[in-house]
């Protein structure tokens, strides 16, 4: 059954090292962001758009993130999981194995 299905770990912990590593760039690009001043860029009616996009994407760049760092808890929880399915199912199969006489059929 192993043959037929399989996890690739490291497959698995490089996506989560991407989902983290992107969730931090959107940290940074947040403060960085969050430290420009959008007031004195033209009329009135462009500095309130400007301010309005900003507040927006704080907003949509912090849900984001916080999902993109949901999904790589997710998908570590996922891995943690089929590891002890995996093993709990190899450890019936050599149990089951050794009851019928060794052979396994």
């Amino acid at each position: 059954m192993a043959d037929q299905l399989s996890v690739d770990d490291d497959e698995l912990k490089h996506f989560m090292k991407l989902l983290n590593k992107s969730s931090g760039s959107l940290k940074g690009l947040r403060k960085a962001l969050g430290d420009a001043t959008v007031t004195g860029l033209g009329t009135e009616d462009l500095d309130s758009a400007c301010e309005d996009f900003q507040l927006d994407w704080k907003r949509g760049t912090e849900q984001i993130g916080e999902q993109t760092e949901n999904l790589a808890e997710i998908i570590g929880q996922s891995r943690d999981s089929y590891r002890e399915v995996d093993k709990a199912l190899e450890a019936a199969l050599e149990k089951g194995k050794h009851r019928k006489g060794g052979s396994g059929r």
